[in-house]
């Protein structure tokens, strides 16, 4: 067996590991190990084809992976900082919006979860106005019906960035890694909405037991 023959085996070897890889990134890895190998056998062997196609792929399989390993990269780093999910913005949409305009409805079927670019925007229900930079609807990906809790509304005329739950849903089973960062993510964040949420209660409780205290005293 010469060693082209030997380089022949390597690469079909490579090529069944391959298929066998259950998670992206090493996917991608033995991609590449694959592409190179075939491509350094197609050139010897002058398979013009072989060539071609392996000189597209083996870029496009390291173009890919380097997005992965950054995009983990970059959740990480926001699962330990301020919740921001500035590292979903290579795979969002950008969609420009009117004044007026409603984005979803309270009882809506959720489909998707936004960025605001620019604008302002409004939760009608709690009356929490929205600026640049921040994300919405990310909520309705973990609820059991993935139905709107509250109205979103457009004030001023912006833009956002939006992407589906199918396409976070691809996201999140390509990488079980990246899947762990997203839902610690959006476990924090429920946990500071609910902190806010004790804080709004606590103070209407002392809100209404100032106007009791008086009227004792006044009384007495």
């Amino acid at each position: 067996m010469t060693w082209l023959d030997g380089l022949a085996w390597l690469g079909a070897i490579l090529a069944i590991t391959g298929s066998a890889m259950r998670t992206i990134i090493p996917l991608r890895c033995i991609g590449i190990a694959t592409n190179a190998v075939s491509l350094t056998y197609a050139v010897f062997m002058r398979a013009y084809p072989s060539i071609t196609v392996n000189l597209i792929l083996l870029p496009l399989n390291t173009v890919r992976l380097y997005q992965m390993i950054r995009l983990i990269r970059q959740v990480k780093q926001a699962s330990k900082s301020d919740l921001s999910m500035e590292w979903l913005k290579p795979f969002m949409t950008r969609r420009k919006v009117k004044a007026g305009e409603i984005l979803f409805a309270k009882g809506d079927s959720a489909t998707c979860m936004f960025y605001t670019l620019s604008g302002r925007y409004r939760l009608k229900e709690l009356n929490i106005e929205l600026l640049q930079g921040q994300v919405v609807g990310e909520m309705g990906f973990m609820s059991p019906e993935n139905r709107r809790t509250q109205t979103l509304e457009c004030l001023d005329d912006g833009e956002v960035l939006n992407i589906s739950y199918d396409e976070v849903r691809e996201l999140y089973f390509q990488n079980p890694e990246f899947g762990f960062y997203f839902l610690r993510l959006t476990s924090e964040r429920m946990f500071k909405n609910m902190e806010m949420m004790e804080a709004e209660i606590a103070r209407l409780k002392s809100a209404t037991a100032e106007p009791q205290f008086l009227r004792q005293v006044v009384s007495a």
